[in-house]
């Protein structure tokens, strides 16, 4: 007869070498209650610690190599605050390793503002800053002071050289016409009903109440794109600088004193990140966010100097985040009139490590 189920199970039972013993035979005592208990919770613990360990903890290995290729651009995102610093008198721009200007102003993804500050808090709404216009060293201002003196005598006594014939900025009846007065362009605009923005007109330049800005600060923040060459960014005397109510004080020398009573780089840096809007990796440290520079003894040049790493951050699920980190130290060169030393500014120094540095998620096990 063939064999059924009820047959093989039989079979298969007479191989069983742990028999099960009877319960009449069997002596249940506190002490094997107690043991099985402890036995069925280790059990469980340990294999809690194996998945644990195996499919829910992960690690991040870090490993450094010498970066083959070079970023096409060191994206910055900034926020500086000068507490006593009036937004007449600074400009921002940077420059390549070279000293040669790095053109921030043809760069549509350059987005810098500033807000004028009051106690703390910002008493205007932003307005956008064309980056550029610095000045470095007491050559260039001398010969920018020195251009603005004659024209502020200029203005005081109503003449102009014999050549001159100033702008209309397109609102001239016609080609010989010459605007040489802030009020020759308003007349101007006025004729032909057009509306005139004066911060952009050289010859309203001195028009501008700069004095109204006298003891507030300045607030410039935004995103450029640098050169992955190195150089520096900065914030320092601008081009557009006024004498702060000293008009009446016309010599070179009077305007470089009052700049740099006027250039206070006292500065709190709110954040500095290095990389795209937003993309920052678990735990990444960003040293410089939240620190407060004060210059009490004199006038200064505040530098930075960093060491930027371009960085791979590649998440458990596949996807990757490409960002910065970096590395600083800082010094304070004390500059004064005619030291020939440079002038007063704060200026972060950078440069892009031929290292590369990734990181990435993995679990213990398996």
């Amino acid at each position: 007869a063939p064999s059924t189920p009820n047959n093989f199970i039989s079979k298969l039972k007479a191989y069983d070498a742990h028999s099960s013993i009877a319960d009449e035979f069997r002596v249940r005592t506190k002490n094997g209650a107690l043991l099985s208990i402890l036995t069925i919770t280790s059990i469980l613990y340990f294999v809690y610690l194996e998945c644990k360990f195996n499919l829910f903890e992960t690690v991040v290995e870090d490993r450094v190599h010498v970066n083959a290729t070079v970023p096409t651009g060191l994206p910055v995102e900034f926020s500086v605050t000068f507490p006593n610093l009036a937004c007449a008198l600074i400009a921002t721009d940077a420059t390549d390793p070279a000293g040669q200007l790095q053109s921030l102003h043809l760069d549509r993804s350059h987005h810098v503002f500033k807000v004028r500050m009051k106690d703390g808090r910002g008493i205007s709404s932003p307005k956008r800053h064309a980056t550029g216009g610095t000045m470095l060293d007491e050559a260039s201002f001398e010969d920018h002071a020195e251009v603005r003196v004659e024209r502020n005598l200029q203005k005081m006594d109503g003449s102009f050289d014999d050549d001159y014939c100033g702008s209309c900025y397109g609102a001239e009846d016609n080609d010989n016409e010459c605007c040489n007065t802030c009020d020759d362009v308003k007349r101007a605009y006025k004729r032909k009903q057009w509306h005139l923005n004066v911060e952009g007109v050289e010859q309203c330049k001195n028009e501008v109440l700069i004095a109204e800005e006298k003891d507030e600060g300045c607030r410039i923040y935004g995103r450029i794109s640098l050169s992955t060459g190195g150089g520096n960014f900065h914030f320092a005397p601008s081009h557009e600088l006024e004498s702060m109510g000293h008009e009446s004080q016309l010599t070179v020398f009077d305007y470089m004193r009052f700049t740099f009573e006027d250039f206070d780089v006292t500065h709190t840096i709110d954040y500095l990140h290095f990389g795209e809007k937003g993309k920052f990796f678990p735990n990444q440290v960003h040293q410089l966010d939240g620190e407060t520079r004060k210059i009490e003894d004199g006038h200064g040049m505040y530098q930075y100097y960093i060491q930027v790493v371009p960085t791979l951050y590649k998440y458990l699920d596949g996807s990757r985040v490409e960002t910065f980190q970096f590395s600083v130290t800082e010094h304070l060169r004390h500059v004064a009139p005619g030291q020939g030393r440079g002038l007063p500014g704060v200026f972060f120094f950078y440069e892009v490590s031929a290292l590369h540095v990734e990181f990435e998620e993995r679990r213990k096990g398996w």
